[in-house]
């Protein structure tokens, strides 16, 4: 038996796994009963931020990293493509459905789900997937049985709006470069861009004096830290126009904000990139400068919230065993990983050797010269300020190549897939 204590992305899938390879689990949830400060319900694998598990080109590391959990036999990337809706070259999901479909994958391999806080792990066989909002209780376990410092970062989400509420005549679909029309777009000429980008950087916030000692982490900064730091640091980011054409005008905008669909229905839009603390009432009136949004109805706020990981490089194994008790596996973001599908990577690692753990069989390492393996090298490797850290082509070892650019992210992806393939192959059958 291997206790699961978390039903986020990590462990959901571990608990697959560990059924996978004939384990059984009990999997603990404490939500609803116990919420955190940014979840919305009490679904399993619920979606918190964005609806979108990024792209799904193997040139792209978050691509890479699909593909090789695919060959690994990901349960929650099948529940994605079930409940996935139009996201251009991206892996974007109905969030509601998605978070039934992995409920329906637990419910017939026979994982049992217990709704209730767990506040210290037993004493057999068990992973830690509590999530970036772990409970005190599970918190302060890790801190005084690892001996672990409490580290933070502070992660944004971004608002979500009704379809209905939009101003269509304003707003054009496309996705870059003529590849589809997943995407509102809402073209900025120079003035309402500058205006926006004041008004951003002036905003109301939310405070706690927390958020003025800890950094924001790099991969999701706030619409409005980007605001402040450059007047053109947003026309280069989120609200880039390349490869945009407003066809009204026949011309490529200033600036674009781009709103992704957050259903299947497609009722709801996300505001890519969108990340935010400011107060509700700002995000109103701010966002709703936004040609297209001026009578924009908010279904959800962006907000601001706690994440907490541990300094995985001093307390885990390369297996995701701590190094103080072999049978105690920590998986997701409290490992130091950031993003949807890397938290599933480390779940899925988890519930394979917690499983081979049960069943006599040594725990495995995938290669370093596959996007998990270099991840998982990361994070258990020393580093002089260790922080999270996104599926990425520069943590792979280099090769001895002088391609760059597109030519040496596809040889990368290519060296990848092949140790992917072989990995599994020797190990378990890639087809389960």
């Amino acid at each position: 038996m291997v206790t699961v204590i978390g039903a986020g992305l990590a462990g959901c899938e571990a608990a697959l796994q560990c059924r996978r390879f004939g384990v059984a689990v009990r999997l603990y949830e404490m939500r609803p009963a116990l919420m955190t400060p940014a979840h919305q319900t009490g679904d399993v694998a619920e979606l918190v931020c964005s609806n979108s598990l990024k792209s799904e080109e193997t040139t792209n590391a978050h691509g890479l990293l699909k593909a090789e959990l695919k060959i690994y036999g990901s349960f929650l990337l099948r529940c994605a493509e079930r409940a996935r809706v139009p996201g251009g070259k991206a892996l974007v999901v109905d969030r509601k459905k998605f978070s039934q479909e992995v409920e329906n994958e637990l419910q017939e391999a026979g994982v049992e789900l217990i709704r209730r806080e767990v506040n210290s792990p037993p004493e057999t066989p068990t992973i830690i997937a509590a999530g970036p909002l772990a409970s005190p209780a599970i918190t302060q376990f890790l801190i005084q049985f690892l001996g672990a410092r409490q580290l933070f970062f502070y992660d944004a989400i971004a608002p979500i709006v009704a379809a209905d509420s939009l101003n269509l005549d304003k707003m054009f679909f496309a996705s870059r470069y003529g590849k589809g029309d997943d995407y509102l777009n809402c073209p900025l000429t120079e003035p309402e861009y500058n205006r926006l980008v004041e008004e951003l950087a002036h905003g109301a916030l939310y405070q706690a004096h927390e958020f003025d000692r800890v950094p924001f982490f790099e991969g999701c900064l706030p619409v409005e830290e980007l605001a402040r730091r450059d007047r053109l640091a947003l026309a280069f980011g989120p609200l880039k126009p390349v490869g945009l054409i407003d066809p009204r005008t026949g011309k490529m905008p200033f600036a674009v904000v781009q709103l992704r669909k957050e259903n299947q229905a497609g009722t709801m839009f996300n505001l890519v990139g969108f990340q935010t603390r400011l107060k509700r009432t700002e995000q109103e009136r701010i966002f709703r400068l936004i040609p297209g949004l001026e009578h924009a109805q908010f279904l959800r706020y962006g907000s601001i919230h706690r994440n907490t990981f541990l300094n995985s490089p001093e307390l885990l194994l390369p297996t995701l065993q701590t190094k103080k008790r072999a049978d105690l596996f920590i998986a997701g973001q409290l490992t130091g990983v950031e993003g949807y599908v890397e938290s599933i990577a480390t779940g899925l690692l988890a519930g394979i050797n917690a499983a081979r753990l049960i069943r006599n069989e040594p725990p495995l390492v995938p290669p370093e010269t596959t996007i998990l393996g270099a991840l998982i090298k990361y994070i258990t490797s020393a580093h002089p300020n260790f922080q999270p850290m996104n599926a990425n082509f520069g943590i792979l070892p280099p090769l001895k190549t002088t391609a760059r650019g597109l030519k040496k992210r596809t040889l990368l992806a290519r060296c990848a897939l092949s140790a992917a393939q072989q990995w599994a192959k020797k190990h378990f059958d890639i087809q389960s």
